[in-house]
């Protein structure tokens, strides 16, 4: 049974770790489209080169390389995206890239003869800066002009603007999509970011689909006032609004929610920002999660009512703006099985699961059977620093993925 080199794919993986390290608090900086997120797509085109397989970056950023002619028999792609949140882990997206081009290295060093080409995708934008996973939406063919346009980070930096500082045009990624006729099928491994296979001890886990997520920007308009002379009962204080609706996140899942609904409030600027003054707005995120788009449909106007009734109270301006939905997503039944039994072949333990967490996979979905591998992450951290999968699982996970490329691409 083939193999995969797990000491050539962790030698990868450390190398690509060190671009946008921060030595401060040991985190990944390759937010989308940030220089050090571009210096990882032009580092991994040289790696694919240096390996003689054919390479390219579309519109969108999203960077290829693989073996055959994709244009005349339908291709397997696999991969991941490059790109991190703020002080992100070294596995999270980098691991499924990666591990796509050591089954590309695996299969020309042990000259495998495949009836169909095989391709991996490094995607662009998939940590949802701007809202959504531009560079898997561009191949799926579901980015529109408006939306292009107009998206922009919680900075207010937009979307059109960061690509352009790197020479591209943000309406180039209208042409990366992709005709379903050109693909077989689509392969990603990634890390769970999550604690079950850990605590389980489970070496892979068999995705059968993955959780919708929507996106808001929120803010909340008030008064600023001297902290010290404005009496309380007379304060148009942003903070407040912010703080009671963090208390009714609880409630809203019991009344609307499922066991698999999550929201979270991640990024908070309160302004003016003084220590001596009340603050006069609160802007900050809401991201919810569910299985069901109904169910998100629910949350959300669950969430819209809630800080509606707390602006009221606390006699302030309540304004939104959704920067994303993306529908829950069923993987194929046909490529999970599959996963299922390439582990059972390896002798490697096997959850069907969930995902809680958004990936690529849910947009090509969209186009081509997609299956979605995950390996444990130890005690589930993932989006710090301190993210960290044993290497005996991240080959595994490669194993496993190679398994898959092979039996599809024949």
């Amino acid at each position: 049974m083939l193999s995969i080199n797990a000491d050539r794919l962790k030698k990868s993986v450390l190398e690509l770790s060190k671009i946008g390290y921060n030595e401060t608090d040991h985190g990944m900086y390759r937010w989308g489209f940030t220089d050090a997120d571009m210096e990882a797509r032009r580092w991994m085109m040289e790696q694919a080169k240096a390996e003689g397989f054919k390479t390219f970056m579309d519109g969108a950023g999203n960077v290829f390389f693989g073996i055959g002619d994709y244009s005349k028999k339908p291709a397997i792609l696999t991969g991941s995206h490059l790109d991190t949140v703020p002080a992100g882990g070294i596995f999270d997206g980098a691991l499924g890239v990666l591990a796509g081009f050591e089954v590309l290295r695996s299969i020309k060093e042990n000259d495998v003869k495949l009836a169909h080409p095989v391709w991996v995708v490094g995607t662009a934008e998939e940590e949802g800066r701007f809202g959504g996973m531009m560079g898997s939406q561009a191949i799926a063919g579901v980015l529109n002009p408006d939306w292009l346009m107009s998206a922009h980070d919680a900075d207010n930096v937009y979307l059109k603007d960061a690509m352009a500082a790197h020479g591209m045009d943000v309406m180039d990624a209208l042409d990366a999509a992709w005709p379903p006729e050109r693909l077989k099928a689509f392969y990603e491994l990634h890390i769970e970011q999550g604690p079950v296979l850990f605590q389980k001890e489970i070496t892979i886990g068999a995705v059968e689909g993955i959780s919708g997520v929507f996106k808001w920007i929120v803010h909340l308009k008030g008064k600023a006032d001297h902290a010290g002379t404005a009496p309380m009962n007379m304060r148009s204080d942003a903070f407040m609004g912010l703080a009671d609706f963090a208390h009714e996140i609880e409630r809203i899942i019991a009344e609307d929610g499922t066991d698999k609904t999550r929201i979270t409030v991640g990024k908070v600027d309160l302004k003016p920002g003084s220590p001596h003054t009340v603050p006069g707005e609160a802007v900050f995120t809401i991201v919810g999660r569910d299985m069901s788009n109904d169910v998100m449909k629910e949350l959300a106007d669950s969430c819209n009512k809630a800080l509606s009734a707390i602006a009221r109270k606390h006699r302030l301006k309540f304004e939104y703006e959704q920067v994303s939905w993306l529908n829950p997503q069923a993987c194929s039944e046909k490529l999970t099985k599959q996963i299922e039994e390439k582990a059972k072949a390896r002798n490697y333990s096997c959850l069907k699961m969930p995902s809680g967490a958004g990936h690529d996979a849910q947009f090509f979905t969209e186009i081509t059977e997609s299956g979605l591998i995950f390996i444990p992450s130890v005690n589930g951290v993932s989006h710090a620093p301190d993210e960290w999968s044993h290497w005996h699982d991240v080959e595994a996970g490669c194993n496993i993925l190679l398994d898959c490329i092979i039996n599809s691409a024949q």
